[in-house]
């Protein structure tokens, strides 16, 4: 069988490779990518928060997809694309002495194609979400890699924008109600740009807007729409239903003076669902959920009967320092600030002892600008805000989608200071929408929606620090006084507790902690 010929191939690849990077679960994994490709059963593998971010689990299924014998598509990113086609096939084609062909585009070569095919997942959900996708035949494993991303990229892909010119569009393609377009323009206008400024720069849409497009729409020759108005007409006509299925909101730039509109499913399961129906999948992420059959992530995605694996961190190489003060002010306090300054200031001065990036993550963004001005005053050009050009002592203040997005390229945090867990906020106007659909459905919002994206957020945010097992502080203390704080802890494990803090814990020859 397959398996048995990956298992033994790969394991003597991996003993002739001089300093190839090790992981212990190669073999286990290159199996069940094997399995499903023979068995056509589909499988949820989650490498864990350390190897997702490394990506060393890679070889695994380079390794069963090239000795399969038939047509594979990988779904990945550009950048995993270049690091496969330098690094991954090149190694493994040598070793193995396979000349499959291998192609990268938005198409499938041909039926009788027996290569590989490495395809974006924009261009891939592209095609699988068309009513009829024939760019793709049946029945071709798919390897997607990276699916924590799964979610953004398909509400991405569904996400339908009226943008500003398009209202000239509309005009060219109805002359005879270009009065009533512009009508309607001039007063969504003046109403959207009421919506007090939020640091989000977005909105959903009031119900005297809805009734703006309501009667736009009512004029207009259905038949006749051009793109994007007649997608975004089949999205937004189901918002003013009692069970609406669609969440629609403005994106507002005040200085030009122009907004955009944009129509969304709020749930993408059904949708889903055909597309794994089509072809055996392999769905590769580094940390979904706490649970190995990853639950709420495959209700979202549409995902049923599939093969579910985990694998966990290694204890003595990748536990992290863990800091979590008990007696901190509640983030939504008036008193947690200044404690958070205070608390702040003596973990920046006691990492001095030693070199290395201390990475402070902020996800309130007014706090982040009061917080940068400060520490910039104290720490001059030490200071850096969301900037990747750094030295070896730098302050990096940030986002979590700037960490998310650049820690890749940024070197290992000695220490990451982060200032609440990383829970939506309700005052951004599209996680109150999604929460209001929970609530309709009388569904558990903060269980299914708010607290597994914290919980992914941190996960990820933390595995470079797994690399030199380094110093996390968590200045939330709802860790510890909320029930849902013990989901958190095990979501973060493997970790070391710390209860007090000092310089010699910045020091790695006079580290001591003790296991939770």
């Amino acid at each position: 069988m397959i398996e048995a010929e990956v298992h033994l191939s790969l394991h003597n690849f991996l003993r002739s490779q001089v300093g190839f990077p090790s992981w212990n679960h190669h073999l286990t994994m290159a199996r069940l990518v094997a399995r499903t490709l023979r068995t056509g059963r589909s499988s949820l593998i989650q490498v864990g928060a350390t190897c997702g971010y490394q990506g060393l689990y890679r070889t695994s299924f380079v390794a069963s997809a090239l000795i399969w014998y038939g047509a594979v598509i990988i779904v990945a990113t550009e950048e995993v694309q270049n690091r496969l086609l330098r690094v991954e096939i090149p190694k493994l084609q040598q070793w193995l002495q396979v000349d499959k062909p291998i192609r990268i585009g938005d198409t499938f070569p041909g039926e009788d194609f027996p290569g590989l095919l490495l395809i974006s997942p924009q261009a891939w959900l592209k095609a699988q979400l068309l009513p009829t996708n024939s760019n793709f035949p049946i029945n071709i494993p798919t390897i997607i890699d990276g699916v924590d991303d799964l979610e953004d990229w398909v509400r991405e892909e569904l996400t339908i924008t009226i943008q500003p010119q398009d209202w000239e569009k509309l005009q060219l393609a109805f002359p005879q109600e270009v009065e009533v377009i512009s009508n309607a323009k001039i007063q969504l206008t003046h109403n959207i740009f009421q919506h007090p400024a939020n640091p989000y720069k977005c909105h959903l849409i009031s119900s005297a807007e809805t009734e703006i497009l309501q009667r736009l729409y009512s004029v207009l020759d259905i038949f006749h729409l051009l793109e994007p108005w007649q997608k975004f007409r089949n999205l937004f006509m189901n918002i003013t239903s009692a069970s609406p299925t669609s969440l629609c909101w403005t994106t507002i730039a005040r200085r030009q003076g122009l907004f955009s509109l944009h129509c969304a499913p709020i749930e993408i399961n059904a949708l889903l669902t055909p597309i794994w129906l089509r072809q055996p999948v392999v769905l590769i992420g580094s940390v979904l959920e706490v649970d190995t059959e990853a639950p709420l992530f495959r209700k979202r995605m549409g995902l049923e009967d599939v093969t579910c694996l985990k694998f966990s961190g290694d204890r003595q190489t990748e536990a992290v320092q863990l800091y979590i003060p008990y007696q901190l002010p509640l983030p939504n306090t008036p008193e947690f600030q200044p404690a958070f300054m205070h608390k702040l200031r003596t973990l920046i001065c006691l990492s001095a002892t030693t070199s290395g990036l201390t990475v402070v993550l902020l996800g309130d963004i007014p706090l982040r600008t009061q917080v940068a001005a400060i520490l910039a005053a104290e720490y001059g050009s030490r200071l850096q805000v969301e900037k990747t050009c750094l030295d070896e002592n730098s302050i990096l203040v940030s986002g979590w989608e700037f960490w998310r997005s650049n820690q890749n390229i940024l070197p290992s945090p000695q220490l990451l200071i982060i200032s609440t867990l990383p829970l939506p906020s309700l005052e951004h106007p599209l996680v109150a929408g999604k929460v209001a659909h929970y609530k309709r459905l009388h569904q558990d919002w903060f269980r299914l929606y708010l607290l597994p994206v914290a919980t992914n957020k941190l996960q990820r945010a933390i595995a470079p620090l797994r690399e030199n097992q380094g110093i996390v502080a968590l200045l939330d203390s709802r860790v510890v006084n909320r029930s849902y704080g013990a989901q958190i802890l095990e979501a973060l494990s493997p970790m070391s507790r710390i209860n007090y803090l000092e310089p010699s814990l910045f020091n790695p020859n006079q580290k001591d902690s003790y296991d939770l």
